[in-house]
């Protein structure tokens, strides 16, 4: 059986498992966004942790090491690439807003061409993660090459970002009682254009990932109580 199944990829593994039943929960036509964002916050803590998992292994091969950066990116690319635009699609089907425009979906004329940018900006989000990711493989290796040790900074914003950024907009969804669906919208088009911008990101040390668990796993419980209709 070929690749690598040890301890060192559970977390990629799991991320990608959240990732795709997010997606599939997502698109189908009960699923509710907030479901789907329990998904991507796993996704988000499965990927904080899975590099400093696969280091503690220290007889791991040129293979293991190259093999685990594949398998992370592509990961990456479903949970955070294509998860947050599914959970949009899930906004889209229940918004108060959107709904109620008679549209093709409905078996009626497509009456409102606002529906259309949406998607185009799903689109683009999802294009602007697999371009973030491969840019960042590139630069990766390249680095890796001249220098070592771990880099200090990203150049662009980072798609797992993703994983902190949505759960927020759907905990301002909770805390407001008017629909927000087209801010979602609005926040993904910004985060795409951040993917694939050269601003200059620190990359946040155990202390600061440790924060953003604490943010993340907050949002979940907020959110699941939401769910719950408590």
């Amino acid at each position: 059986m070929i690749g690598i199944f040890d301890y060192t990829v559970w977390l990629t593994y799991l991320s990608l498992i959240s990732g795709t039943l997010g997606i599939m929960i997502s698109l189908h036509r009960y699923g509710h966004p907030y479901i789907g964002v329990f998904f991507l916050m796993i996704c988000g803590l499965c990927d904080a942790f899975d590099g400093k998992v696969a280091r503690t292994k220290k007889d791991r091969s040129d293979f293991q090491k190259k093999f685990g950066v594949q398998i992370d990116s592509l990961s990456d690319l479903v949970a955070f690439g294509v998860l947050p635009p599914c959970i949009g699609n899930a906004m889209m089907r229940i918004s108060s807003i959107i709904s109620d425009v008679p549209t093709i979906h409905r078996g009626e004329h497509f009456k409102f061409p606002g529906e259309i940018f949406l998607y185009a900006i799903m689109i683009f989000y999802t294009l602007a993660a697999m371009i973030r990711l491969a840019y960042y493989n590139v630069t990766e290796e390249e680095r890796q090459n001249k220098e070592s040790g771990a880099r200090k900074f990203f150049t662009g914003l980072p798609v797992t970002s993703s994983a902190l950024i949505f759960p927020t907009v759907l905990l301002f969804q909770y805390l407001i009682p008017k629909d927000i669906t087209i801010v979602y919208f609005i926040v993904m088009l910004f985060t795409a254009v951040f993917f694939v911008s050269k601003i200059p990101v620190k990359k946040p040390g155990l202390r600061g990932i440790l924060i953003m668990v604490a943010v993340g796993f907050a949002e979940f419980i907020i959110l699941g109580l939401r769910l719950a209709g408590i």
